[in-house]
Formats: structure tokens, sequence, C-alpha cells
């Protein structure tokens, strides 16, 4: 036996998957026991192997499990008029279990539960289909084996940006090549209208790590979440990752308009600016990154008169009077009323997400009309919990 060969073989094995040289082991003891079982064994037994690369020698084990008598139903016994006691037993296999009684004569201190190894006649000789199940259970091991590698290293850079490129689109689907492992970006996760090429290299926000299932990616992809924006602010602006500034609040219709809202934890730092830019470099960056997507900056205030002045901006309000149940009605110049309200209501409409207060747009000339389009409220899960709870328990 080539024993540097095939410690080689399993070095570059491991180096290649990225895993670790004792699970590729792991993955050859299993498939020679599940060969050794084949040519050897019954199949209803439990066998396991141990494998030394350093000396090549090879020992099998069969395993058994310790029982008590009830705990196990013989095949042979008739079912008890208890059906959930009679179901919670065992069913006994000579095979696979060892009465109590009999494993104290080969383990002095063993209990019920246990297992007790038998050592078995080593073999090194197997049929073609023997061969064949080790291989394929070789395969599966370290497939497996990666896959647990590869979720352990995404799972603490889940909530961050990742570079990848398109491997592919389908149904509206967007699957991206992460270098050791395929992420997945959801139809509904991908920036509305915005195009996906093959080959194209892009910046995605690690929304999940999942199980893979049926062959599909566990590494969930997006553009459009919220985060999205946030996480990319925090890789441009070092006073976010210092902790001076702090983004609050994100409202976000993906692909055409975002407004966040900031503030400073130290009285000498500017957040808008922070955010901004010298020349507006930081925010260019970002909104380039999402295909030219409209960013508004606003200052987070705990006077929720001046927070909502400041969330309709680029309108100028004039006034802003606060009513009973989390509504607002805002008084704007008539040449502001367009900038108010945006196209489709949407200026105003974010204003309200990234508030959590209904928001209705007025004339100031005319302050009993209400204007179309200019009313727009936050859903019920848009509103901060202890504010809703608040509000609760003054009713």
């Amino acid at each position: 036996m080539d024993l540097k060969g095939i410690t080689l073989a399993i070095n570059q094995i491991a180096e290649n998957r990225g895993i670790k040289a004792e699970a590729v082991i792991e993955a050859i003891e299993s498939a020679l026991a599940s060969a050794y079982k084949k040519e050897y064994r019954d199949k209803s037994e439990v066998v396991r192997a141990k494998f030394d690369p350093k000396s090549g020698k090879l020992k099998f084990w069969q395993i058994k499990t310790v029982v008590t008598p009830d705990e196990v139903r013989m095949p042979d016994e008739e079912p008890v008029e208890n059906e959930e006691d009679d179901e919670r037993k065992i069913k006994y296999s000579e095979n696979r279990h060892i009465f109590l009684k009999e494993a104290k004569k080969e383990k002095t201190d063993v209990k019920s539960g246990d297992e007790i190894k038998f050592l078995l006649e080593t073999h090194e000789e197997f049929g073609r289909i023997a061969a064949q199940t080790a291989k394929q259970v070789v395969l599966q091991s370290v497939r497996e084996a990666e896959r647990a590698s590869i979720q352990n290293e995404f799972a603490d850079k889940e909530g961050e940006i990742i570079s990848g490129v398109i491997q592919r689109y389908e149904q509206g689907h967007v699957y991206v090549d992460l270098g050791r492992a395929l992420g997945v970006m959801f139809k509904n996760e991908s920036i509305p209208g915005e195009h996906y090429q093959r080959g194209q290299r892009m910046r995605f926000y690690i929304l999940a790590i999942q199980e893979e299932e049926r062959g599909r990616s566990g590494i969930i992809l997006s553009r459009s979440h919220p985060d999205f924006i946030r996480a990319m602010f925090e890789l441009e602006v070092p006073e976010i990752t210092e902790g001076m500034v702090e983004i609050k609040k994100i409202a976000r219709e993906p692909g055409s308009r975002t407004k966040i809202a900031v503030t400073s934890n130290d009285e000498s730092v500017d957040p808008i600016g922070s955010i901004v830019g010298q020349r507006g470099s930081r925010i260019m960056a970002v909104i380039n990154e999402l295909s030219n997507e409209k960013i508004d900056v606003v200052e987070w205030n705990d006077d929720m008169e001046k927070y909502i002045a400041s969330a309709l901006s680029p309108a100028k309000v004039k006034m802003v009077e606060i009513k009973p149940r989390r509504e607002a009605i805002v008084l704007v110049a008539n040449d502001q009323l367009s900038l108010a309200i945006g196209k489709g209501g949407q200026n105003v409409r974010l204003a309200a997400k990234l508030t959590g207060w209904k928001i209705d747009v007025r004339s100031q000339s005319d302050p009993e009309v209400k204007l179309e389009g200019g009313i727009s409220e936050a859903k019920e899960e848009e509103i901060p919990e202890e504010e809703s709870q608040e509000e609760k328990s003054e009713e």
C-alpha cells in the first residue's frame, strides 16, 4: 500500500474542497465500513471501520446498543393493549442490540444506551459492487463535509456585503458564483428594472444562510433589501463603523428611491456630511452600485415635527401639525407641493415609512383641502414596536 500517496491524496482532496483532512479520512472509513458490510456481513448490522493513513492498517467492528428487556419489543412478541407504550419500545434485533446483563460481561460499567464494539476479522479484498458502494459513500460524504464547511464559513457573513460573478439567470432568479459557493438571488430580492448579465461582477447583501435543498444553494442574496443600503454605507463611511454616525431608519423603493435617517453620536461630527462625503463621493459610490437609485439623507430628530419636516426633503415645509393617533398635517407652499408629494405620491409615501406616521400634505394657501396623492401612512409593521405599544396603552 502506497501510504505516502494515500496521505498526499487525502491532503489534496481536503485542500481542493476546503475541508479538514480528518473529514476525508472519516469519509474513507464510512465507505470501507459500507463495503465490508455489503461483502461480509448482514445488512442489518452496524459496522464501523478505522483507517490509519500513517500505518495503512484497517480495523472493523460490529456495534451493538445496550438495552434492557423492558425497553424493547421482541420480534415474536404480541402487541400490548396500550399501543402508546408499545410504540415507545425499540424493536429488538440481535444484530443491533445487546442486553445489559450480557453487555456487562464485556464491560462492567456499561449502562443502557451505551454502545459495545466487537472486533471483526479484517478483510481488504472487496467485490465490484461493494467497491462501487464505497466510492459513492466517499463522494457523498466529501460533498456533505464540503457543504458543512461552506455553511460554517458563510454563517458569520450573514448581513454583510459580498462580491460575486453572475453565473446564470433562470426564471427571474439570479445564480451567483461566490468562489467556493453558489448563491441565489430570488426574483423578489432583485432591483426592479436592473439587468443581469452572465460574467458580470456585482455586490450583494447576504440575506440568509439556509440548509441546501434539492441542489439549491443555501446562500440567499439580495440587492433590494433596505439593509443592503445600510451595509453599503458601512463600507463607504468610516464614521459609521466607528460608531460616531448611526443610520436610524431606512425607507426604500428599490430601483427608484431611498430615504435614510441618520444621527450623530459625536457633537463634532455632521451626520449628513459624513454620509454624503466630500463633493458627494461617498453617496455617489453607493448610488452607482444601485444603478443610480436616488438617495435622500435626512437627520433623525426626537422632535417629531422637525423629523417629519426633514423626511419630506427636498421639499421645504412651512408647518407640521401633530394630530392624535400618529397623524400629522403638513403645510407647504404651492410651489413645493409637487416636491413634497413626489411622483405618484412617492416622496410622502417614503416619508411616512421613514417616520412611522400618517402624513397628510396640504397647500399652505388652502389647508382645508385634502390633495390627491398627498396622504400616506406607514403600515402597521413599519411602526416601531415600542411606540405601537405606547399607543395601545393610551387607548
